[in-house]
């Protein structure tokens, strides 16, 4: 698998707070994906960079990004508390699309967001607090559930892909996708679990992640803006 994440990239919240993440892209990129990563993951998860790299073939850019600083990441690699606070990851992922919008070139393009495990729960409270931000929510695996009363806001596309053997998460999944009014489309991928270690299956995964994105991102791409070489 290729191993080269992209330029590093440093995102500076409103709050002070410092997040690194890896930025790439194609001149003409036809919009950029952020990935929101899962209980205990970080930029440098091996699973959402392969996903990444098939996007970046299909013409996406990507931002992979950390939720937690460093020092947050040394606690919760003791406590395991952090990962679970779903409304602070939500606040990274909406702090960092405020940081997106203040770079000119990245700001004009459309996103979408990317999420894993607890990170789609974040990753739909974010698009829920900025709709006209955020065009397409993919959740790979993900605990939709954890986003609670927030499902009920959510007016942006999302796709679930859950593995077929990966059952309580597939019910929490069904669960959850009757609260969403947006359109929403459960996928199962035959044979897979949780973390489609299966041969193939983040493959499909990776499709469908990049068809969904295609439909949904192409209404705001008019006119591409391109991408920008670097940003800091």
């Amino acid at each position: 698998m290729n191993q080269h994440h992209g330029t590093q990239t440093t995102i500076a919240l409103g709050t002070g707070v410092e997040l690194k993440g890896f930025l790439e892209g194609s001149e003409d990129a036809r919009g950029l994906i952020v990935f929101v990563h899962g209980s205990g993951s970080s930029r440098f998860s091996a699973r959402n960079n392969q996903v990444a790299q098939f996007l970046r073939g299909r013409g996406f850019a990507t931002l992979l990004m950390d939720l937690l600083t460093t020092s947050e990441e040394r606690v919760d690699a003791i406590t395991r508390e952090l990962r679970f606070d779903i409304p602070l990851l939500a606040e990274r992922v909406t702090g960092t699309l405020d940081w997106l919008a203040r770079h000119d070139r990245v700001g004009r393009l459309p996103i979408g967001l990317f999420g894993a495990s607890t990170g789609a729960a974040a990753a739909l409270i974010a698009a829920a607090s900025q709709p006209t931000r955020v065009s397409a929510v993919v959740s790979r695996g993900g605990r939709p559930d954890l986003a609670a009363d927030g499902l009920e806001a959510v007016q942006t596309p999302t796709i679930l892909i859950v593995g077929s053997d990966d059952i309580d998460v597939l019910r929490l999944n069904q669960m959850a996708m009757a609260r969403i009014p947006a359109e929403t489309k459960l996928v199962t991928i035959e044979g897979a679990t949780h973390l489609f270690e299966e041969p193939g299956t983040l493959d499909q995964v990776a499709q469908h992640a990049a068809d969904w994105f295609e439909r949904h991102l192409r209404d705001r791409s008019a006119g591409g803006q391109g991408f920008p070489q670097s940003a800091s």
